[in-house]
This record gives C-alpha cells, structure tokens and sequence, in this order.
C-alpha cells in the first residue's frame, strides 16, 4: 500500500491551514494498492515528539474502503485521541520545536464493529493479527 496527500510530500512541511492556528482540519489522503481481500480500513495519526510521549492526533476505525479520504471529513468510526477527544486534533507543538506527524493506515481483513471512543491502544489490540497490509507517511510542522 501507498499513502500519500496532495497537500504535502512525505517529510515536508504540513501547510498552515491544517494546523491548529489556522482552522485545523484534517488533510485529503490517498490510499493506493489496497489489498484485494481488505474488508475495513484504520487511520491513526500521532506525533512521537511530543514533550510528554507519543500525542495521538487522530484514530478512525471502520473506514469502508477508499482510495481517498476527503480533507475535512470523518471517513468512519472516530476513537478518542490524547485531548480526550473524538476528533481530529491538527498539530500544535510547543513554539520552536519542530516535530513529526505520523500518518499510518492500515488495511485489515475485518470490519471491528467496535463502539465509538476507543483509545489507540485499544485498536492496536483489536486490529493485531488482522493487518493484511500498512503504509505511512510523515508530515512535519514547527510552530513559530
């Protein structure tokens, strides 16, 4: 599988509008080679760098196969992310320090069928043994 954005290159700067100061919405992403046999899709997107460990940004479960997630939507079953929300939390790292947006889907051979609100942790759990394939790529963002 390939994941990529029309908005920015793997390991490049992630534009202003999908930042925190700006709006903060999710970008477009397009999933290329998904495996014939893949029943649902999952989307996490976190920032390793963050002062306090790994920040999850985003969890989304169940996604119905797709090539392409449109910017501004919720493509499926949202999970909880580190602001105790469900939602897309855009980046916003503390001023001057540059960090990295993990953007990881994968492709399972399951639907989960699991309830709205759960953690990272819990969909790892859930989606192990069931990931037929997985593609990532890396957006940066340094705040000013």
């Amino acid at each position: 599988m390939k994941l990529s954005t029309p908005e920015f290159e793997h390991n490049t700067t992630i534009p202003s509008r999908f930042v925190c100061r700006q709006g903060g919405v999710n970008p477009a992403l397009v999933i290329e080679d998904i495996p014939e046999n893949t029943k649902s899709l999952v989307l996490i997107i976190d920032d390793p760098d963050a002062p306090r460990g790994t920040f999850v940004h985003w969890v989304v479960y169940d996604i119905p196969i797709t090539n392409r997630i449109e910017e501004n939507s919720i493509p499926g079953t949202q999970g909880i992310n580190n602001s105790g929300e469900l939602n897309y939390c855009s980046p916003y790292p503390p001023p001057g320090n540059q960090h990295r947006y993990f953007f990881k889907v994968y492709a399972l051979d399951t639907l989960l069928g699991a309830k709205e609100g759960l953690d990272k942790s819990e969909i790892e759990n859930l989606i192990y043994g069931h990931i037929l394939d997985k593609a990532e790529m890396i957006g940066l963002y340094k705040a000013k």
